[in-house]
């Protein structure tokens, strides 16, 4: 069956060339070097700086660089949708770092960062939501019981964060996000429903926000400002506790800042 599989593999490459996101070399969408720079690695605790108020403990597989850029711009900007089965490996590996062995039962709740409406039609699919799903999926073939709850939305148009500094894309993004109709109590049933109550307070231990790269961290925490606020954060009978983030990838400067 594999030779089968390698033979289909190399007449497909004759027939429809491909190249690998990584590296460009001949004949495969992701070789053996550039996959191994994607989740060769455990994942790691990474962290701005500086750090964004509000910015919960973030795991990335790998610093936003060379090969891993080019694989995320692929799938991303280029419609390379065969690479989403890679990445999302990558994203579980990190939402597994980041969960660790909490002592709450239900499944892991992964929520994607939303893209701008625009951003999803302009590129044909959703990038994150459809790496998130993966990473399910690769999370519950491994017996990790894990769900996509695609909660969040952008309540207002925002600015190309390209060429803006930290202070600038958290002003930029303050705000920006909400949950949808009826993300809300969505969240509280998913909650509730898989036991993360304790004291009569409902738990965020479940929620892994999720996200395909962290750069100055300002969106991941406008993200968690949003599903925090769910129910009421801040006031009593809210949700309460600290949901935590995964990203495929970070700025180098992030691992090393951690490193230190």
């Amino acid at each position: 069956m594999r030779s089968a599989w390698r033979a289909w593999q190399e007449l497909s490459g004759l027939l429809l060339p491909v190249a690998c996101a990584g590296c460009g070399r001949p004949r495969t969408e992701l070789c053996t070097a550039c996959g191994a720079a994607l989740h060769g690695a455990p994942a790691r605790l990474v962290r701005p700086s500086p750090r964004p108020p509000g910015l919960p403990a973030v795991y990335a597989a790998a610093p936003y660089e060379n090969a891993v850029r080019a694989v995320l711009l692929a799938h991303k900007e280029r419609g390379a949708l065969g690479l989403a089965g890679v990445l999302g490996r990558a994203l579980a590996g990190c939402v597994r770092a980041g969960a660790g062995r909490p002592g709450d039962a239900g499944p892991l709740l992964l929520v994607p960062v939303p893209s701008a409406r625009s951003s999803t039609a302009a590129r044909g699919h959703d990038p994150v939501r459809r790496i998130a799903a993966a990473a399910a999926r690769d999370l519950r073939r491994a017996g990790l019981p894990a769900q996509v709850l695609p909660l969040l939305r952008q309540r207002r148009a925002v600015a190309d964060q390209s060429g803006l500094g930290a202070r600038q894309r958290r002003a930029n993004l303050a705000g920006a996000l909400e949950l949808t109709a009826g993300g809300e109590r969505l969240l509280r049933h998913e909650l509730l429903r898989h036991g993360f109550l304790r004291h009569g307070l409902l738990r965020l231990g479940g929620v892994i926000l999720v996200d395909d790269l962290l750069t100055t961290g300002s969106t991941l925490a406008e993200a968690a400002r949003a599903v925090g606020e769910a129910g009421g954060a801040g006031r009593e009978s809210s949700v309460h506790g600290v949901c935590r983030a995964a990203v495929v990838a970070a700025s180098p400067t992030a691992f090393e800042i951690n490193r230190n």
